[in-house]
């Protein structure tokens, strides 16, 4: 691990930062704290968590969603786990749930051959370079073959102090027949100086397996987001990737799904909203490698004051991915004038025997429909905030209830 973290290093200094997307310049990559373990030890109960980090999880509602519906979950603080608890049914099953770090000296050989390796490589950008040197805490997640959790596992990631850098992996191996839903929240408090998020996420996706991430990234204004999502999918595989970003002063995230297997599907829904001052450059990638391969991406966006959304996405077929389909659908609703939204679709086909669409729509909310419901009795807010969340409906959707609760709260017309 020594030896992939100075390669990965040495990668990182060569590198240039991205010519594309929010401005970098100002980043400092010196004053960035890379590693801060928690005081506490890693508690299996909520009871013996710190009092500090247990009442921000309570006003999160963590405990109750972990004790309704999941099958296991994982909390990061900072550099490192603090909580970590599974369902003993699930264990029986062959299910691996622990923490990177623990993965690392528990079961090395599958370490070794899964990370950034083949998915996920420090040459695909200059944070996925920093990420690889420095990466710190997260999950690793292995699902036998024929196994189907039928209830999601989470990893929840809290930046807790002031200049911060929060490099955790999470590594998910479904193998054969397998199924799995992952749920990944991100939250962190306001502070007056920057912090760095700069996490790596490895899906490997077996034979007709099929694996849903869920993210809600609900970052602080002072939070600077630049994750690395890639998932390899073998034949009749799928991959779902389900994303909401609504925090954070910059983002980069493009979730990429690589189509490895005959009738390998990847799904991307993600809902952006920026409101004043954010720049959220997010969307999907979808390569098809392989013949009867079929990729969807539905990608929408809010923004209002001075917010700033941009789609930014592409997807290649490769000569030989006979049959293979694509299409691309990205929808802006503009909620202020000095508002912005862009999108940047790119599709290189090259195999004629192929299908690929995009379609992009971008306006604001109709005089007429705010009058309509103003007639009934809501207020303008009210208005505005149902009519908002009809148009992200498809996607939040695909949330579990209590997540599309929270959602829904997030998305709410305010004048921040």
């Amino acid at each position: 691990m020594l030896k992939r973290r100075l390669q990965a290093f040495e990668i990182f200094e060569k590198m240039p930062m991205p010519k594309f997307g929010p401005d970098l310049s100002n980043i400092d990559f010196e004053k960035v704290i890379f590693y801060k373990k928690p005081k506490a030890k890693k508690a299996k109960t909520w009871q013996d968590m710190p009092k500090d980090i247990k009442k921000t999880f309570d006003k999160l509602g963590i405990p109750k969603k972990e004790q309704k519906f999941l099958a296991g979950l994982g909390t990061q603080v900072d550099s490192a786990m603090v909580y970590q608890n599974f369902k003993k049914r699930w264990e029986e099953k062959g299910i691996i749930f622990e923490d990177m770090d623990t993965a690392v000296q528990k079961y090395p050989e599958l370490v070794k051959k899964y990370f950034m390796t083949r998915c996920v490589l420090p040459e695909n950008n200059k944070f996925a370079a920093l990420h690889g040197a420095l990466w710190s805490g997260g999950l690793f997640v292995f699902v036998p073959k024929g196994v189907r959790l039928a209830e999601p596992i989470e990893g929840y990631f809290f930046l807790k102090s002031k200049q911060m850098g929060q490099f955790e992996h999470t590594l998910i191996i479904a193998e054969e027949d397998s199924q799995l839903s992952y749920i990944e929240g991100c939250s962190a408090p306001q502070y007056t100086r920057d912090c760095l998020h700069s996490g790596a996420v490895e899906v490997f996706v077996g034979e007709g397996a099929k694996v849903s991430y869920l993210t809600i990234q609900n970052w602080s204004r002072n939070v600077l987001n630049f994750n690395t999502k890639r998932a390899l999918v073998s034949e009749n595989g799928r991959i779902e990737w389900v994303s909401g970003s609504f925090g954070s002063r910059m983002t980069m995230l493009y979730p990429t799904s690589i189509l490895q297997g005959k009738r390998a599907k990847s799904t991307h829904l993600s809902v952006t909203a920026a409101c004043k001052d954010q720049d959220l450059d997010t969307g999907g990638k979808a390569i098809h490698q392989a013949p009867e391969t079929t990729s969807n991406i539905i990608a929408k966006s809010i923004v209002k004051n001075n917010g700033k959304a941009s789609y930014r996405g592409m997807v290649k077929v490769e000569k030989g991915a006979r049959g293979a389909k694509t299409s691309i659908n990205c929808e802006n609703l503009i909620l202020g004038k000095k508002a912005v939204a862009n999108t940047y679709p790119a599709l290189k086909i090259e195999e004629r025997d192929a299908e690929g669409y995009h379609e992009a729509k971008t306006g604001k909310i109709a005089e007429e429909q705010l009058f309509y419901l103003m007639s009934r009795g809501l207020s303008e807010n009210q208005a505005m905030s149902l009519i908002v969340n009809g148009f992200l409906e498809p996607v939040i959707d695909k949330f579990p209830v209590e997540y599309g609760v929270e959602i829904a709260r997030l998305i709410e017309i305010k004048d921040s």
